[in-house]
């Protein structure tokens, strides 16, 4: 059985709020079956985004970089992707030290 997006955001958020992570949905997508994009910005002008994969060699999922650089660079990439697909959710976490836990157990298959 596969989570909803809306769960999997809820549960995310939570597991950020414990970790004392900022974190925001800043474009709320389909809560059934949105796709998830988690914004990094390390607050000093930088920013990574990072979108849920299949690996080739394991054939498993994992999150992968989608755009690094600049913030406002990120953001562009960010707003083309949700132009595209208005059912994309977006999480912005903000951490001076890069921490999203998406390597996680529970959050990273």
């Amino acid at each position: 059985m596969r989570l909803t997006a809306d769960f999997w955001v809820r549960a995310y958020l939570k597991r950020l709020q414990l970790a004392d992570i900022p974190a925001y949905v800043t474009a709320h997508g389909d809560d059934s079956g949105g796709a998830v994009v988690v914004k990094l910005a390390t607050l000093d002008g930088q920013a990574r985004a990072f979108q849920r994969s299949f690996d080739p060699a394991s054939g498993n999922r994992i999150w992968m970089v989608l755009a690094e650089g600049p913030e406002a660079e990120v953001d562009a990439v960010l707003a083309r992707q949700r132009r595209n697909d208005p059912d994309l959710w977006i999480i912005e976490v903000e951490s001076r030290d890069g921490r999203h836990l998406l390597d996680e157990v529970g959050l990273n298959d």
